[in-house]
């Protein structure tokens, strides 16, 4: 059940900071207007206080995995709202970033 809570927060966090920043992107440059930067700027702020909600208590150990989470999730937002194509290379790098998370977060670690 942790590694499935710890799965379920890095997704939702990802969705928080991608959503954020790719929110800021279209309201400046795609000229949305502030309320597009506004809502941007707020779901930034949902990101940190999700990162606090994993069952981890190391900072670095938490914000190094979800750099992972955030190569494979942006590429992945990339494909979703903009029709970014990513080729064999975004995936594979994308990929190994996620065995990153796997290990940082969910090898076995002594007592």
């Amino acid at each position: 059940m942790t590694v499935a809570r710890s799965l379920f927060l890095f997704v939702l966090a990802a969705i928080a900071e991608i959503g954020g920043a790719w929110l800021i992107w279209q309201g400046v440059r795609e000229h949305r207007g502030w309320v597009w930067v506004g809502a941007g700027v707020i779901a930034l702020g949902a990101y940190g206080f999700v990162a606090t909600l994993q069952p981890d208590a190391h900072f670095g150990r938490i914000l190094a995995a979800y750099g992972g989470v955030f190569v494979a999730g942006s590429l992945l937002w990339g494909v979703i709202a903009d029709g970014f194509r990513p080729d064999r290379w975004d995936i594979t790098g994308a990929l190994i970033c996620l065995v990153g998370v796997a290990v940082i977060m969910y090898s076995p670690r002594a007592a």
